[in-house]
């Protein structure tokens, strides 16, 4: 694999955790598979998870194995299993011990986060991986969308208010 010239450096995931979901619409991430192929899929949807104020993020519940890489500063990968089949890929945001997140709900052509980790083949080797350096997986700058949508995040229910209205869903419209 080349170096790219427009691979986004992890201080890009060093900022506030809202304002990376916005801003990681539109930008590429690019998966270089098993086989030497490399895909690259343009981020469509996003949703922001802030901490452990946070009552639907993990790192709520404190800092655990499975929360750790959250814990890192931004430009980690944390991913984790549901439903015994399906990886979730989230990038970790913010500064080292805020415990944030930006779960990727969509990219071009398939939308839904288990339709994402199915697409990218992912597996718990992903766990940590650093955004920057991987040859796995990366980020490049990609076009800014012109249009924008915000909404409150999906199934999280649980949570309660006012977490369930907080407008941290964002969407290429």
């Amino acid at each position: 694999m080349s170096a790219s010239v427009n691979r986004i450096k992890s201080d890009f995931f060093q900022q506030d955790t809202v304002l990376v979901a916005q801003k990681l619409l539109g930008q590429y991430l690019v998966r270089q598979f098993p086989d030497g192929r490399i895909q690259r899929y343009r981020i469509t949807e996003t949703e922001a998870y802030c901490g452990i104020e946070d009552k639907a993020c993990h790192t709520n519940k404190g800092r655990t194995a499975r929360t750790e890489v959250m814990f890192q500063a931004g430009g980690k990968v944390y991913i984790y299993l549901i439903y015994g089949m399906y990886w979730m890929l989230n990038f970790v945001s913010g500064k080292a011990d805020e415990g944030t997140a930006v779960l990727i709900r969509g990219i071009e052509g398939f939308n839904g986060p288990g339709k994402v980790g199915r697409e990218l083949q992912l597996d718990k080797s992903f766990y940590g991986e650093d955004l920057e350096t991987s040859t796995r997986l990366w980020l490049e700058e990609g076009p800014v969308p012109t249009q924008m949508e915000a909404t409150p995040r999906i199934g999280i229910a649980y949570a309660g208010e006012p977490w369930i209205s907080k407008p941290w869903r964002f969407c290429c419209i």
